[in-house]
């Protein structure tokens, strides 16, 4: 399936509707059977995150006739991407790397920042300097990636710790679904598709994809099988086995 926009900062599974939603440089579309429709407003979307059921939260710029401050900061949505709130930090933060739960919110604007509501923020030190970064359902344990390889907190970003042994991942994020809720998908330059089931402690190789993936994302779908989204620049594959294969949508 064509991609609605050249420039694609993010990718996710609604678990409201099970549909992908993909954020980019003219906005959010929702992928129907029918293909790509808009949601929303025409907001440069360069931070993406899918936090529940219609929940979104989003960073970057607003586009022609949007009413919104620039950057944007921190934005919520709360009916599916339809309409946008400011939380905070609206003319201060670009949140280019961006991932939210109902615990809280990771954000990196040239600094690291975490928010538990999305309004008060605390600065983190994490050890490398962050190129996209995934956060826990429950805020508590936050994958940071790097050049030179990604880093973890497991207390909320008070300490941080080097991954040994790890692949070089470029863009990472939790698994949303199941039980459990310790799975990360990964992808390195070279298109190798990794998945940890300890949080980002240790990772295996799956599968690989050709093409320069700009987002990713993974979730349990309702038979417990892992779903793996990626954007590779031109399309939008998927991979219902866990990350081994993948095909383009709807697949």
């Amino acid at each position: 399936m064509t991609l609605p926009s050249a420039h694609v900062h993010g990718v996710g599974v609604d678990p409201a509707d099970g549909l992908v939603h993909l954020a980019s440089h003219d906005g959010l579309f929702r992928f129907e059977p029918s293909g790509p429709v808009r949601v929303g407003p025409v907001i440069d979307l360069m931070g993406f995150s899918i936090a529940g059921p219609d929940h979104f939260y989003a960073s970057g710029h607003p586009g022609p006739g949007t009413d919104l401050p620039d950057p944007v900061g921190l934005i919520e949505s709360r009916d599916g991407g339809a309409t946008w709130t400011p939380l905070s930090r609206e003319g201060e933060s670009d949140f280019h790397a961006l991932d939210g739960s109902s615990a809280g919110v990771v954000g990196f604007d040239g600094a690291l920042r975490a928010s538990t509501d999305g309004r008060e923020w605390t600065s983190l030190e994490p050890p490398v300097r962050p190129y996209s970064l995934a956060v826990s359902a429950d805020a508590r344990t936050i994958v940071v990636t790097s050049e030179s390889g990604p880093a973890r907190s497991t207390d909320a970003g008070r300490t941080w710790a080097q991954v040994p042994q790890a692949p070089l991942l470029v863009l990472v994020d939790f698994v949303q679904g199941g039980s459990g809720g310790s799975e990360v998908v990964g992808v390195t330059p070279d298109g190798v598709v990794a998945v940890s089931e300890d949080a980002g402690a240790t990772w295996r190789d799956r599968g690989r994809i050709e093409g320069s993936v700009q987002a990713i994302s993974g979730t349990r779908t309702d038979d417990g099988e892992l779903q793996v989204v990626v954007v590779d620049g031109e399309t939008i594959l998927r991979s219902t086995d866990g990350g081994r294969s993948f095909s383009p949508l709807p697949g």
